[in-house]
């Protein structure tokens, strides 16, 4: 009897007629992930601030791709901002929660407008903007909720007290959307990126020794490169994790093994 092993179905993996929605698509992570799923075959419809930087990436993706410019900090547009994904494209089947901020204050310095922003945007517009595609998924029976977390999921940095507050609250957060949800068809899971060379990060990578102390600091010996993040994304995009809900998977060179 032949006992070679199969290789896993390429349909397990495939995106082809999935409609995602990417927030934070302007830039960093969140315009690679969005990126990455139109070359993959997905309809993508990339949400963030920044028109210009917005209009960038999509003319830099061939595929078929939208842009919606819209404040996620602004609790009061999200419902609207959700209408118009689904006027734009349809009820996404995938959502990507990659828009965040890092104001980067010290205890002591933290303000209750840089309090309200980073809670806004980190963790208040992932619950509601999925909530609000979550009937269109049950409908469908199926739906992929991806949060980004972060290492200060797990631990603490300077001048993180706000961020991290946030990025703990979205392990949680996941969680309890695979509890609530994932009876439907919905899995909700998260990744938490180690350190990423992004628009985000580059106070981190402008000091050089800091930088390497980072990479040092992992198990692989080096910091991540964006497509790192190809293979956990499109795992976790489509049917190959269909039993897996509720995580948290550490994109971090095993930072946080050590």
């Amino acid at each position: 009897m032949d006992k070679t092993p199969t290789s896993p179905s390429v349909g397990l993996f495939d995106l082809t007629g999935k409609t995602a929605c990417v927030t934070g698509a302007s830039s960093g992570l969140g315009r690679h992930v969005a990126s990455f799923l139109a070359e993959n075959g997905a309809t993508v419809i990339g949400v963030a601030r920044r028109e210009e930087k917005l209009s960038e990436w999509q003319a830099s993706v061939p595929n078929n791709t939208y842009a919606i410019s819209a404040d996620l900090s602004n609790k009061a547009m999200l419902a609207d901002i959700a209408n118009q994904v689904i006027e734009t494209a349809g009820n996404p089947d995938i959502l990507i929660n990659a828009a965040g901020i890092n104001t980067r204050q010290a205890g002591d310095d933290v303000t209750p407008e840089a309090w309200r922003v980073t809670l806004d945007l980190n963790l208040t517009a992932p619950f509601f903007l999925a909530q609000s595609f979550v009937s269109g998924m049950k409908e469908k029976k199926w739906g992929r909720i991806i949060n980004f977390a972060s290492l200060q999921t797990y631990r603490a940095f300077p001048g993180g007290i706000a961020y991290g507050a946030t990025k703990a609250g979205i392990a949680q957060v996941t969680r309890a959307m695979a509890e609530d949800w994932s009876r439907y068809g919905i899995t909700a899971n998260a990744i938490a990126p180690g350190f990423f060379n992004t628009e985000l990060t580059a106070a981190v990578f402008a000091d050089t020794e800091l930088a390497e102390r980072n990479a040092a600091q992992t198990c692989i010996g080096r910091n991540g490169e964006l497509c790192d993040l190809d293979g956990p994304i499109q795992f976790l995009c489509s049917d190959a994790s269909s039993y897996v809900t509720g995580q948290v998977l550490a994109v971090d060179g095993g930072f946080t093994a050590k």
